[in-house]
């Protein structure tokens, strides 16, 4: 039996496997596309679409990133890289696994393929997704922009991105997962697989906006290697009807470090489950995860950080806050620290409370009204600020995340 064939026999068997966390979904609800991606040029986009795309920090034109990858549901996708750019490939996924044969390797290792009936149901009804690739010694200066859309109701859309930062590499990609705010009863299913390289840098940003009949299960996992660093940035900030995602890091390489950034705004009746997990298994390895939460009117939002630490010399932090705007809303902050080595140094802080009358009493008094105090406070919450990003990828988080929230306050 082939090592496919392995892959696709323990999906088969983990069909029926619920998730370990999250509300679980009926996926015979939903609707399986029978179409063939077929390949999009930029002026097929329609003006709606590209102002949907824009809102989650997609430019259409192309002209502010060094490559582009834009799929609307599972049928039509585009992929480009801008002329003269060198070191950096863009192609869908199940195209790169024809190019390259040693691909495979990268399928289903740092995700394991029977993680639950997501994973299982990715590989047995895999339609396309994304690969990346920053070629060894490349830095690609200006970031690669990706986009999934979710427009047909009662669907699924089912992708498998993977993303290489080569040896000596550095990469920054932005993406966006958007829907219209009509579509109803529709899932996203997203398994996304990075590995970072030796001395290799990887930087990701990702900004959702869903509508409120919209699942979605991302399911994600890194491995760094000696020396590398890998920062995840993640914004929802519209509301949805369930998400449930924990992405995995395991810092397998000596001295490698990741940080996990995240802020989830929780509106209407929406439901977010959203965590992540360090696994520190080699010396010298360190990161920190830090979640922000506002939840207003009756969503309900939980924030899960597992730091695990597994060899000497391995240094961690997790931070999880939450704010509170509404009676109605509530918060869970679900920390868990687990060393297994001497000399691990492993560390939490979680706080979750309603804005502070100090705070908004000062800003009353220089003339705000309680909204746009509340409004102040919020924005500077939410912030994404990562260490050593470029400028100009600090500008296009910020401004993604701006409009998202102006429409959403």
């Amino acid at each position: 039996m082939t090592e496919t064939e392995k892959k696709r026999k323990r999906a088969e068997a983990a069909k029926k496997k619920s998730a370990t966390y999250g509300e679980d979904i009926d996926l015979d609800e939903y609707e399986f596309s029978q179409d063939q991606p077929r390949r999009l040029e930029l002026d097929e986009v329609s003006e709606q679409d590209r102002e949907l795309v824009s809102g989650v920090g997609f430019d259409a034109s192309g002209q502010r990133a060094s490559g582009s990858f834009l799929q609307f549901d599972n049928e039509s996708i585009l992929a480009d890289v801008m002329i003269g750019q060198e070191g950096l490939e863009v192609i869908p996924t199940n195209e790169a696994l024809k190019k390259y044969d040693w691909l495979s390797d990268y399928l289903w290792n740092a995700v394991a393929v029977d993680t639950d009936k997501y994973t299982a149901t990715s590989e047995l009804e895999r339609y396309d997704g994304y690969f990346i690739r920053a070629k060894a010694g490349h830095k690609v200066e200006m970031p690669v922009q990706t986009c999934l859309v979710l427009k047909k109701g009662k669907s699924i859309q089912n992708v498998h991105n993977i993303i290489i930062a080569e040896e000596g590499s550095e990469m920054h990609i932005i993406t966006g997962c958007a829907t219209p705010s009509d579509v109803e009863h529709s899932l996203h299913l997203g398994v996304s697989e990075f590995y970072v390289k030796g001395n290799a840098k990887l930087t990701f940003t990702m900004v959702h906006k869903w509508s409120d009949k919209v699942d979605v299960r991302p399911r994600s996992a890194t491995i760094v290697e000696d020396n590398g660093v890998f920062v995840s940035s993640y914004a929802v900030l519209s509301p949805l009807r369930s998400i449930q995602t924990f992405p995995k890091v395991r810092l397998a390489g000596r001295n490698s470090h990741a940080d996990l950034y995240s802020v989830v705004y929780g509106t209407k009746q929406s439901k977010y489950d959203i965590g992540g997990a360090l696994i520190l298994e080699a010396p010298a390895t360190s990161g920190k995860i830090i979640s922000r939460s506002i939840a207003t009117e009756q969503s309900e939002i939980i924030a899960r950080g597992d730091l695990i630490g597994k060899h000497t010399g391995a240094k961690a932090r997790l931070e999880c806050n939450g704010l509170l705007l509404s009676d109605e809303a509530e918060i869970g902050a679900v920390p868990a620290l687990r060393a297994s080595s001497e000399g691990v140094e492993l560390s939490h802080e979680a706080t979750v409370g309603k804005v502070g009358a100090e705070q908004l009493n000062y800003l009353m008094s220089r003339g705000l009204t309680e909204e746009e105090a509340t409004t102040i406070i919020v924005n500077g919450f939410v912030q994404l600020k990562a260490p050593n990003l470029p400028p100009s990828l600090q500008k296009s988080i910020d401004d993604a995340i701006k409009l998202t929230l102006e429409k959403g306050l």
